[in-house]
């Protein structure tokens, strides 16, 4: 059964059919999607603000309009309005540029997401989703990629050094991150046999693939988290050492257009995880197997897809309402020591599973349980000898550094300590001076103790 499930993949899965499709139709779905995302990040933006509001136990925004639904239109006319500020020392044309460049390749994204199967609009049979190809993940992630481009320039351009300092940051979390993210796509292309996102869908009629491949999955959820500079990894623009990262030049609608793409790209990351592992538009069980799939069809699973993206959403506003920021150094080990090995381990294990199931005769149980041994070797390794390190790092004594040996302050590394500081060295001279003035008592008197009968 695990292997037919497994398996429904190498069905042939259905290609989205866009052959009926107009220029007109194309115009609309584009608006659409258009409209969606702008509506959205509205939504997100109070969303966000109830709901950690509710988990500190304040009212948040609940002045304008009903419950405060009007509050994010209150604050896009007040960015809209304010004095739009350009710094002196900026480079001009990069330092307009760059919000340009991170808002537009925001909205790439969901050209290539379906948000359903194939409906009748204005007489036409056309899907629920813009366009399609056979590399389409690939597309995404390039998106992706070329968006940081706008974080990285707005932080150099600004000529300053707290926004510089952030947009190297921004390329270190990219680089990190986005390596564990394509890892973790990668076991869904073996399984689903195509990169075509409408195929990935169709791969997961009968299994979700979160569920056989529930590693790939929390790989790509803390990567996700990682990606789009979101709490506890948002160290590109971090205030409390950073001013504001990146962003600290910018104020005005190019600020704005900044935090857009920061919104946009959590509905994009959580669009493709909907998409890739949570089985896309289709209705979760057992409502899929209610009246012959009929909520599997027409205008029904564009509802199910916008309900796994909002929970996605919520996933975002719980952790940045539950965890604090990393340190730099975690956050580096992380993604390098922790979430890259992983993600090449589980793709080789998936790899191999791939082709043993199809070009051998090996039961799906015997493969599973040689490597679900192998992952428990692993794991007993891993445990045992970090703890083999850390020992023997607390028996070495540890080095004493210069911090400003290379003319800035360099604060230590694990098995470093800094120098004492003036002041404890003034105070260990005292207590040596006093302790080297006191006169020698001599050997002390043995002392002779009587007891004392009871009653």
């Amino acid at each position: 059964m695990v292997s037919n499930l497994l398996g429904a993949a190498a069905d042939g899965p259905v290609v989205a059919d866009f052959s009926h499709d107009t220029w007109w139709i194309w115009v609309i779905k584009a608006v659409a999607i258009l409209v969606f995302m702008l509506l959205s990040v509205l939504v997100a933006i109070w969303f966000e603000r109830r709901v950690v509001a509710r988990m500190q136990l304040r009212p948040g925004p609940n002045v304008h309009g009903p419950f405060g639904l009007l509050q994010s239109l209150a604050d896009a006319m007040k960015l809209l309005f304010k004095e739009d500020i350009t710094v002196k020392a900026a480079d001009r044309v990069v330092y307009l540029v760059a919000p340009l460049i991170a808002v537009f390749c925001s909205l790439l994204t969901f050209a290539v997401i379906p948000m359903g199967p194939a409906v009748s609009m204005f007489g036409i049979q056309t899907p629920l989703q813009l366009t399609d190809f056979p590399v389409a993940v690939l597309y995404i992630l390039a998106c992706t990629s070329v968006g940081v481009y706008g974080i990285v320039l707005g932080g150099w351009s600004s000529g300053s050094t707290y926004p510089l300092l952030g947009s190297v940051r921004s390329t270190a979390q990219v680089i990190s991150y986005e390596l564990a993210m394509g890892l973790s796509l990668v076991s869904v292309f073996l399984m689903a046999g195509s990169m075509s996102t409408s195929q990935i869908v169709d791969s997961q009629t009968k299994i979700w693939w979160f569920l056989p491949l529930a590693p790939a999955f929390a790989i790509y959820v803390i990567s996700m988290v990682g990606e789009t500079n979101r709490l506890p990894f948002d160290l590109p623009e971090a205030e409390g050492e950073l001013v504001s990262g990146y962003m600290t030049e910018y104020s005005s609608m190019k600020f704005a257009w900044f935090f857009l793409a920061e919104y946009i790209n959590m509905f994009n990351v959580s669009a493709v995880a909907t998409t890739l592992f949570l089985g896309g538009w289709r209705a979760p069980w057992p409502i899929s197997t209610l009246g012959d799939g009929m909520f599997n069809t027409g205008w029904w699973p564009l509802a199910w897809f916008v309900v796994k993206l909002w929970a996605l959403i919520f996933f975002f506003v719980w952790v940045r309402g539950t965890l604090l920021r990393f340190r730099y150094d975690q956050f580096m080990k992380l993604g390098w020591k922790v979430l890259i090995p992983v993600s090449l381990g589980w793709l080789v294990c998936v790899a191999v599973v791939q082709g043993l199931r199809q070009f051998t005769s090996v039961n799906l149980t015997t493969i599973l349980g040689v490597l679900g041994g192998a992952v428990a070797v692993a794991l007993l390794a891993s445990l045992l000898i970090p703890e083999q390190k850390a020992t023997a790092r607390r028996r070495a004594a540890p080095q004493v550094i210069d911090p400003f040996a290379a003319g800035y302050p360099v604060p230590p590394l694990p098995g470093q300590v800094l120098p004492p500081s003036p002041r404890a060295l003034r105070a260990m001279a005292d207590v040596t001076a006093a302790a080297a003035a006191e006169p020698d008592p001599g050997p002390a008197s043995p002392q002779v103790t009587q007891e004392v009968p009871r009653g």
